[in-house]
């Protein structure tokens, strides 16, 4: 995973390029225009075949290891998604 790293127009938070996985970190400020910016960016990259994961902040200090842990399968599961992608060609 990189962070803060560009994909397309804009800046994920993290990114797994092999996994075509974005994690993105939600705080409280998450309302309004916020909300319907990340409506139209997280489209623009599922059209892209990129998958966004969003996590609550509180998530992350609450329950770490349960945050990591879906990470870890929804990277997994991205990973085997490409590798039969990659078989189909």
């Amino acid at each position: 995973f990189r962070t803060q790293s560009p994909v397309g127009q804009y800046i994920a938070d993290f990114y797994c390029h092999a996994a075509r996985l974005v994690v993105e970190v939600d705080g409280r400020t998450h309302a309004g225009d916020q909300l319907e910016h990340d409506h139209q960016r997280d489209s623009w990259m599922r059209e892209r075949g990129i998958r966004v994961l969003r996590v609550q902040a509180t998530d992350i200090r609450t329950n770490l290891d349960g945050v990591l842990r879906t990470i870890q399968r929804a990277a997994e599961e991205q990973l085997d998604v490409r590798e039969r992608e990659k078989q189909q060609e």
